[in-house]
């Protein structure tokens, strides 16, 4: 099951990219290489966000 954060982005992150990065490349459940793009990884980069962004402004700490 993900985890809480990963389920949770803050404000101005994409809900995919946050996931694939702290469920999905954490654990590299796709048996990826190291340093290695999934291929939804990929299409995301190249096409955009769409609407996965979380509403708000993003937080530098």
């Amino acid at each position: 099951m993900p985890s809480e954060k990963a389920l949770n982005p803050p404000p101005g992150e994409c809900r995919q990219c946050w996931f694939h990065a702290h469920e999905v490349h954490k654990g590299n459940l796709l048996g990826l290489a190291p340093r290695k793009d999934c291929p939804e990884c990929l299409d995301h980069l190249n096409n955009g966000h769409g609407n996965m962004i979380v509403p708000g402004s993003r937080r530098w700490f």
